[in-house]
C-alpha cells in the first residue's frame, strides 16, 4: 500500500492530538480526482473547533483536518473527461443530495492536512494563471461566501452603508473588498490596532476597534446616529453580537456565516420588530462566484491577508497560534516546504 505523509487526529482534544505520521495515500475512484495539496488554510471554526470536538456534526475519526486545500492534480478516476493530470485546482464544498449539509473534505471526508487529498472532481475550479496556491486557498474558502452573503442575501445596494465584524479575518476582510466592489461604505470593526489598520489598507472608509471602544456608540456617531444598512456578522460573540445588533438602522438586515465567538447570542426581540431587521444565515455560493472571485484576486482585483506558511509537519504550532489570535490573516500549511 501507497503511503503518504498526513497530519491526523485519532482522538479530540488540544493541538497536541494533532499527529505527524504516515496514512495511506488514497485512491480516487470514479469521478474522482487526487490532488497533491500544495497549501491548505488554518480554520479557527472548520479546523479547531473539529479537532477539539465541539463542533455540531458528528466527524469520523481517525480524521484528517482541511477543508479548503489547492494544488495539482495527480491523478482522475474512471470517467474522469473534465480535469487532467497536471491542472492546477482549488477545493470545493460538493453535494450529493438535493437537501442536507453540504460535504467536504476535511469534514466528512479526509482533508487536506496531507500531501494528497481525493474529492469528486466537480467538486474542483480551475486556478487561473498568475494566482499562486496560497492566494487561491484563501479566496476560494471566503471570497464566494462574502458574495453570497451581501449581493444575495442582504442586497446590499451602491451607497448603503455597511459593517463588517472581523474585518481582517479571512472572511472579513473579503467582506471589506467585496462591499467596496459594490459601491458600500464600509465600516471595518476588528479587536486590535494592526487589524483595524489592515482592513483600512484593504480599502475600508472607516475603522472601529471594538476592544477600545464602544461599538455601537461609534457606529451611530459615523452614521449620524441612524445606523448601518448591513451588519456582516462572522463572529457570533455573546458581547459583540448585540453590539453590532444594536448599530442597525431602520429596516437594516444582518447577514451571518460564521460562529467562533461561541454562537449562542442574546437578541433584542422588541427591536427586531420595531425595526423591522432581518436576520440571514447563509453557506452558500456559486460556481460561477468562485471563478469570478480567482479570476478577480488573478488579476490583482481582490487581496488575501497572509499571517504565515508554515510546513505540514507544523501543525500544532499553527493551531496553537490561530488560538492565540495573535496574527493578521490566515495561516496556510503547505506539504511541500
Amino acid at each position: 500500500m501507497d503511503m503518504m505523509k498526513a497530519v491526523v487526529i485519532h482522538e479530540f482534544g488540544g493541538p497536541e492530538v494533532l499527529r505527524f505520521e504516515d496514512f495511506p495515500k488514497p485512491v480516487p475512484g470514479p469521478g474522482e480526482v487526487l490532488l497533491e495539496v500544495h497549501a491548505v488554510s488554518v480554520n479557527r471554526t472548520l479546523d479547531l473547533v473539529v479537532r477539539a470536538g465541539e463542533y455540531g456534526a458528528p466527524v469520523k475519526l481517525p480524521h484528517i483536518l482541511g477543508v479548503d486545500p489547492s494544488g495539482v492534480i495527480a491523478a482522475v478516476g474512471p470517467d474522469v473527461t473534465d480535469r487532467q493530470v497536471g491542472q492546477r485546482v482549488a477545493a470545493l464544498p460538493w453535494r450529493t443530495r438535493p437537501v442536507g449539509p453540504l460535504e467536504a473534505v476535511g469534514m466528512q471526508h479526509l482533508g487536506g492536512y496531507a500531501d494528497f487529498v481525493k474529492l469528486p472532481a466537480s467538486a474542483t475550479v480551475i486556478i487561473p494563471d498568475g494566482l499562486g496556491f496560497t492566494e487561491a486557498t484563501i479566496v476560494t474558502r471566503h471570497a464566494p461566501q462574502a458574495f453570497n452573503l451581501l449581493r444575495d442575501r442582504a442586497a446590499l445596494k451602491a451607497g448603503e452603508t455597511v459593517l463588517i465584524m472581523g474585518a481582517s479575518g479571512g472572511l472579513g476582510s473579503a467582506g471589506v473588498q467585496i462591499a467596496k466592489l459594490m459601491g458600500a461604505n464600509v465600516i471595518a470593526a476588528a479587536g486590535a490596532p494592526e487589524r483595524v489598520k489592515a482592513a483600512l489598507d484593504l480599502g475600508a472608509d472607516h475603522g472601529v476597534d471594538y476592544r477600545a471602544e464602544d461599538l455601537t456608540e461609534r457606529v451611530l456617531a459615523l452614521t449620524g446616529g441612524r445606523g448601518v444598512d448591513v451588519v456582516f456578522e462572522n463572529i457570533a460573540d455573546p458581547v459583540l453580537f448585540p453590539k453590532a445588533f444594536h448599530a442597525i438602522a431602520r429596516h437594516g438586515r444582518l447577514v451571518t456565516a460564521g460562529s467562533h465567538g461561541g454562537g449562542d447570542v442574546p437578541l433584542d426581540v422588541k427591536r427586531l420588530y420595531l425595526y423591522q431587521i432581518a436576520v440571514m444565515g447563509s453557506i452558500g455560493f456559486t460556481q460561477a462566484d468562485v471563478e469570478a472571485s480567482l479570476q478577480a484576486a488573478a488579476e490583482g482585483k481582490f487581496r488575501v491577508l497572509v499571517d504565515m506558511v508554515l510546513p505540514l509537519d507544523q501543525a500544532q504550532a499553527a493551531h496553537e497560534h490561530v488560538a492565540r489570535r495573535d496574527g493578521v490573516g490566515k495561516v496556510i500549511l503547505s506539504p511541500r516546504l
